[in-house]
């Protein structure tokens, strides 16, 4: 029975990337707005009903792989060393995504990635549908901060500054592709771009969130790290 199940769940996420790579092949000749969830069907050979069944909307066909990432600022933050801040932690991790270019932070000038991109943001369902994403990607982050004793208001506060950080860098980065950088050139300033925003977010932040000290030392105005004293030996 399990293996039967198995094999009947890999044939839906082998048809829901079917689908997903035929409408972005379309999008991406014809233009987003050009092309139909029909066409999309079509394209597929599958019925309309079958293609809303794997995706509600027409923006998702696009957006559903970011559904991936959705998780991705909070297991950063959960997962971090004891006395690390959350900010500390997310900065981190993206200052080794812009060493590694990877396209999450728009730091990619691979002609497939700076493709997708371009069809994002210069759509405009996409750009708002793309808040159901964050959103969610918000709620996972504060439910962390939540679990770490922080005040529910705060770690809405926080979440929303931090995956909102992310993103207008990862958009900044993307411009840079998009007026024809090449990422190596553009690491430079990507790199005084992100150093600059989490230092921001670290002189609000940091005074509320927990994490006893950061890359740079200590930090008396931070909450303790509830995590650090549960610690063994601690």
């Amino acid at each position: 029975m399990e293996k039967t199940t198995g094999l009947r769940e890999n044939k839906k996420l082998r048809t829901r990337r079917q689908l997903a790579a035929t409408a972005l092949e379309l999008f991406l000749e014809r233009g987003f707005d050009a092309v139909s969830v029909a066409d999309v069907a079509a394209a597929a050979e599958v019925s309309k009903p079958t293609l809303f069944r794997y995706f509600p909307s027409k923006e998702d066909l696009v957006l559903d792989r970011f559904a991936d990432h959705q998780d991705e600022a909070a297991r950063i933050v959960r997962d971090r060393p004891a006395g690390q801040t959350p900010v500390g932690a997310v900065r981190t991790h993206f200052l080794g995504a812009l060493a590694e270019r990877d396209p999450i932070t728009g730091l990619c000038d691979h002609p497939g990635v700076l493709a997708f991109q371009r069809l994002l943001y210069s759509t405009a369902s996409l750009e708002s549908r793309m808040s159901h994403y964050t959103d969610r990607e918000e709620e996972l982050l504060a439910a962390v901060l939540e679990a770490e004793s922080v005040r529910p208001l705060a770690a809405r506060l926080a979440a929303t500054h931090l995956v909102a950080v992310r993103h207008a860098l990862g958009r900044e980065n993307y411009l840079r592709m998009d007026a024809g950088q090449s990422a190596d050139a553009a690491y430079p300033a990507a790199v005084i771009d992100a150093e600059e925003a989490f230092a921001m977010l670290a002189d609000g932040l940091d005074k509320t969130l927990p994490g006893a000290e950061t890359e740079t030392g200590a930090d008396p105005g931070a909450k303790a790290d509830p995590r650090a004293e549960a610690a063994p030996g601690a």
